[in-house]
């Protein structure tokens, strides 16, 4: 089993512990494929620094100050409450640094803008108007605009780790609920949509199953290995 995830590494890695996977996991939407035992970052594709201030820029004529990923810690200019719900959520640390602009002098690996789900679209349109092949954008959650290395996704990240463990693309299935799983469906082998899953990704699933309570992915890959 692969994990592919936006998560930083330091979130994800307790659940690939827990689950016992040691093969490389691919956070930030693909821009890290990390070697989950050692911590080794087998890939890390970062935003270049100058398209990144001028997303921070754009960003705050929208009123919208970002959470800002630099060598898997998390920054903000200043806490609020998804910040701090966040950080409490995975029991990681999230610094304060101030001014984002000032403050940053390093590549970052992600920008995450947190925004009222109808406000997305708009914000959206806005930075692509600027940064359009520049960067990479998808929403994970309704509330969250994502934005990274305009080369990488959980499609390349897929790729990275099938060819480092010498794995056939097209006899991988991989599933996703998200906008930011349709680069990993449309890579995979076959793709399943969790039900309920974001229109876009629907629209390129090639099968849907059951969500959570349905046990749906675990369902899925019983029935395929008892044949």
């Amino acid at each position: 089993m692969l994990l592919a995830t936006g998560r930083m590494f330091r979130s994800v890695r307790p659940y690939a512990e827990v689950a016992g996977i040691p093969e490389p996991l691919v956070c930030y939407q693909g821009a890290a494929v990390v070697d989950p035992t050692s911590g080794t970052f087998l890939v890390h594709e970062t935003i270049e620094l100058e398209v990144a201030r001028e997303t921070i820029a754009r960003l705050g004529e929208l009123d919208s100050s970002p959470n800002v990923y630099v060598n898997d810690e998390l920054f903000v200019a200043a806490h609020t409450p998804y910040s701090r719900a966040y950080a409490e959520f995975q029991n990681l640390p999230v610094t304060e640094v101030g001014d984002l602009l000032d403050w940053l002098d390093s590549p970052p690996t992600k920008i995450v803008a947190v925004a009222e789900p109808d406000d997305i679209p708009a914000m959206r349109a806005r930075l692509a108007e600027y940064l359009e092949g520049r960067i990479f954008m998808t929403r994970s959650l309704p509330f969250l605009l994502e934005m990274g290395n305009p080369a990488v996704s959980k499609g390349t990240g897929l790729a990275d780790v099938a060819a480092r463990l010498d794995l056939e693309l097209d006899r991988i299935v991989a599933f996703g609920d998200g906008e930011n799983d349709i680069e990993l469906l449309e890579t995979a082998g076959f793709g399943f949509a969790i039900e309920g899953a974001d229109p876009t990704l629907l629209a390129v699933a090639d099968a849907t199953c059951a969500g959570p309570s349905g046990e749906g992915v675990a369902a899925t890959i019983e029935a395929a290995l008892s044949r």
